[in-house]
């Protein structure tokens, strides 16, 4: 009979297990770059968002289930560390609105890793905009929705060429 610990289920999910802690390991590295970079291009709330680079790439190299652990393990964790409760709070509202809309558009398989990414990126600041609009109880900050939309594009584009490159290099 063989052991529980020598069984093809249980190594698989120590496996994923170590996975996702390594990804999310790494996810969070990054929001602490990003974080200590001193970067201000002088519009509010914009930023490159390089920690998604490892979220999309456990969206298309091992699944949404393992993707959405990463992305919750390190934007709580990162939130704890680095950014506070409210920063927090509205990174999780983006990314669970980029979340959902990036798993929808990888499904169709219409859209490139860098159209799914640039729509993350757009998402993801519209879900931030949400939770804004809601706590302020004020629809005028829907008025900053075009500059948002804009870097959304722009660092969806970049972390979509970056993961396309991560992932000829893994052979997905």
């Amino acid at each position: 009979m063989q052991s529980q610990a020598n069984s093809p289920r249980k190594r698989s999910s120590a496996q994923m297990v170590a996975h996702i802690a390594l990804l999310a390991s790494l996810a969070l590295i990054f929001s602490y770059v990003e974080a200590i970079i001193p970067y201000n291009p002088g519009i509010p709330g914009v930023k490159l968002g390089i920690a998604n680079i490892v979220t999309v790439i456990a969206l298309y190299k091992f699944g949404w289930k393992d993707a959405a652990a990463v992305s919750v393990i390190r934007i709580v964790l990162a939130g704890l560390l680095f950014n506070g409760i409210f920063g927090m709070f509205y990174a999780l509202a983006g990314a669970t609105v980029s979340f959902i809309g990036m798993c929808l558009l990888k499904k169709t398989k219409l859209f490139s890793v860098v159209g799914v990414s640039m729509a993350g990126g757009v998402l993801h600041n519209l879900g931030q905009l949400l939770v804004a609009a809601a706590l302020i109880e004020d629809l005028r900050m829907f008025f900053y929705f075009p500059v948002l939309l804009f870097s959304g594009i722009a660092a969806g584009i970049a972390i979509g060429v970056g993961v396309t490159l991560v992932l000829k290099v893994l052979k997905y």
